[in-house]
């Protein structure tokens, strides 16, 4: 018989351990606890969301407003006071409410230089978005702009909350205001609060001298409601 016969082992590469020639493997129980836990996380994780998606949404849906103002300016009863120069007249606050209606009207019409002209030569302006623009020139010419562009066919809707005057030669006035196409929002509605400050000019006119406008968080105010309730308007209590 041949010396090198295949029944040698070592010649086959054969060892003396037949279990160990076939493939290793890791233990079943591993992969199967390696599915659990991604199932648990997965499962976890939705569960968080599904709870974060919950809680805004009820937060969103207690949010409304209770100050919602009046849609007419001129039904707003003033705040006057007087001061060494003297003291607004009825006819102040009609004036003032024309100069804010025209504001209106010149924005439905999209005429960016009639809307300009109810503002003061050297007014600033502040959009929601934290644009500042200085001076009547520049709110025309950035309302021209937008009037063709993200605001095309769009109106102004506003809810004035109060006017106030200081003197005989200037006024405050604050609203609920927002943009809308279509049907006009309710009061509960409008998404922003906007502050004019209006002055008397040479021509005995009212113009606004300063606007500033404010998007309104519902859920973040409404958190900060719930977690410190002194921080609460007292109109809103």
């Amino acid at each position: 018989m041949n010396a090198t016969s295949t029944s040698d082992p070592k010649r086959t590469g054969l060892t003396e351990h037949p279990e160990q020639a076939g493939p290793v493997t890791a233990p079943a129980p591993k992969s199967r606890r390696r599915r659990r836990i991604k199932i648990i996380l997965g499962v976890t994780a939705l569960t968080l969301a599904a709870a974060a998606g919950g809680g805004y949404l009820w937060l969103n849906a207690i949010s409304d407003a209770k100050n919602l103002g009046v849609s007419d300016c001129n039904a707003v009863k003033p705040e006057v006071t007087a001061t060494p120069a003297g003291a607004a007249t009825p006819d102040d606050r009609r004036a003032v409410c024309h100069t804010l209606r025209s504001m209106k009207d010149a924005w439905a019409q999209h005429d960016a230089t009639a809307y300009g002209d109810q503002f003061a030569k050297d007014a600033t302006y502040t959009s929601y978005v934290g644009t500042a623009y200085q001076g009547r020139r520049d709110i025309a010419e950035g309302h021209r702009a937008l009037f063709g562009g993200f605001l095309k066919g769009t109106k102004l809707a506003d809810s004035w909350l109060s006017i106030r005057f200081y003197g005989p030669d200037t006024a405050v006035a604050t609203s609920r205001g927002d943009t809308y196409k279509g049907g006009e929002p309710k009061a509960a509605d409008l998404s922003k609060t906007q502050t004019y400050t209006l002055v008397r000019q040479d021509d005995d006119t009212w113009r606004i001298a300063a606007f500033q406008n404010t998007k309104r968080q519902r859920v973040m105010e409404r958190i900060s409601f719930l977690f410190s309730p002194d921080t609460k308007p007292e109109s809103e209590r």
